[in-house]
């Protein structure tokens, strides 16, 4: 039905004198009866009369204007908005969209000490064209700015959280990256061979942002770094420490990788790394 044919009633109201929407006020207290003789209030002439329904009163026709607009039925996926963080990097405003699902749908402090440590050192770690894997990926910041920075990028991260990382890759690297990157389903120890049978040896780089937080999945974890960074390929990891559980990770990780810090970021409580995995 066209908006602008639409009848309503008169939509008048009386307007009632004071004395009458004070007792209108007081309607729950308990009143006594009116007193004999009591004077009644006379109307208010200036007080506008309700007109009356029907007879040859016209009706009131109401033109509304149509405020909404049609529903936009594409969203980045099903999550339920958090906000969107706007960042300054690699020469480019990246927007990233979170949401309040999961740990991975939020930037973590880790992330953005990530990116600025590759903006700032580009010319040590020379990301164009390189082959480049991220643990978790979550929002995709960090994966964003590898692609800006030239590389080809896979990033991956649980099944839940690829449609909002999805959409923050596809609308922060169009038309500013040399690749376009691609994200993949990782659940850390689950289903390696099947998922990368063919791309062991093939990653220069694999990159990870807070990735050792309070879970249960840290020993998947240091198995899915192990198989994905075969020798030649270079491990950098960021994390701030939060937890005794993330020092046995990291005495663990130690262990299986000769490691190096390359950056201390204080103010954030994050450590980077660079890590090659030993060969035995």
């Amino acid at each position: 039905m066209d908006a602008e044919c639409v009848e309503c009633m008169p939509c008048v109201q009386p307007e009632l004198p004071a004395a009458e929407e004070e007792d209108g006020r007081e309607a729950a207290a308990p009143t006594m009866g009116d007193e004999e003789g009591e004077q009644q209030d006379e109307p208010d002439p200036d007080c506008a009369e309700t007109p009356p329904l029907g007879g040859d009163q016209k009706d009131v026709i109401c033109n509304f204007e149509q405020s909404v607009q049609p529903h936009k039925t594409w969203v980045p996926t099903v999550y339920s908005c958090f906000g969107k963080e706007h960042l300054w990097c690699a020469g480019y405003e990246i927007v990233i969209q979170e949401s309040i699902e999961s740990y991975g749908g939020v930037i973590w402090p880790a992330a953005k000490a990530l990116c600025y440590f590759l903006e700032e050192n580009r010319d040590e770690f020379d990301l164009r064209h390189k082959n480049i894997l991220e643990i978790g990926s979550g929002t995709g910041l960090v994966s964003i700015v590898a692609c800006i920075l030239g590389a080809q990028v896979i990033a991956t991260d649980l099944p839940e959280i690829l449609g909002n990382l999805r959409f923050n890759l596809s609308r922060n690297t169009k038309g500013r990256c040399l690749h376009p990157p691609e994200a993949r389903e990782l659940t850390w120890g689950h289903d390696l061979q099947r998922n990368f049978q063919n791309t062991p040896c093939t990653f220069d780089y694999v990159l990870a942002a807070d990735v050792v937080y309070h879970h249960t999945c840290l020993a998947e974890l240091l198995q899915t770094m192990k198989y994905l960074c075969q020798p030649g390929t270079q491990l950098i990891w960021a994390n701030k420490f939060r937890f005794n559980t993330d020092l046995i990770f990291l005495s663990d990780f130690k262990n299986s990788f000769d490691t190096e810090v390359l950056a201390e970021y204080p103010e954030l409580e994050v450590k980077i790394f660079r890590a090659t995995y030993k060969e035995v």
